[in-house]
């Protein structure tokens, strides 16, 4: 249905908390280059039995993953606190790609340069710098499939 993509996730219990909610949803997870590795115990421990019936897509750098997925760059979306566009302003379709960055760096900026206007945001207050990765991919996760509910297959 919809494609999370993971780009240098730092921390091991957000990728399996993240995995869980991917499988329960029907949503693809992409991992760019994760920084530890994939079978830690606290990847799996967060993504509890789920972990081992995900089969999350495993992708060395993210210009292999560009080059394969190129032809649905139009679709791709780019969750950052750099843009004003809120994530509930977008419409989502199925098969869409959202993009979240490393729980430090956030994504590259030269990466989000190729589709400025695909930018999304989570509005906070002035005072807040992010949420967590797990949190935030929920966020937008779930209103991406609140938008095509009636496309949801059990």
């Amino acid at each position: 249905m919809f494609h999370i993509v993971l780009v240098e996730p730092r921390i091991p219990q957000n990728t399996g908390s993240i995995g869980r909610m991917c499988y329960n949803a029907g949503f693809s997870l992409h991992i760019i280059n994760p920084l530890f590795d994939i079978d830690e115990k606290a990847v799996k421990r967060a993504g509890l039995d789920y972990w081992k019936k995900l089969n999350p897509i495993l992708w060395h750098n993210l210009n292999s993953f560009l080059q394969e997925n190129q032809k649905f760059q139009d679709r791709f979306f780019f969750a950052t606190t750099k843009t004003n566009q809120a994530y509930f302003d977008v419409k989502f379709q199925k098969g869409d790609f959202l993009f979240f960055g490393s729980e430090s760096f956030g994504l590259p900026v030269e990466l989000m340069q190729t589709k400025w206007q695909n930018t999304i945001n989570i509005p906070m207050k002035d005072c807040g710098r992010s949420l967590n990765l797990a949190t935030s991919v929920g966020i937008i996760a779930y209103e991406a499939l609140r938008q095509n509910f009636n496309s949801f297959k059990k």
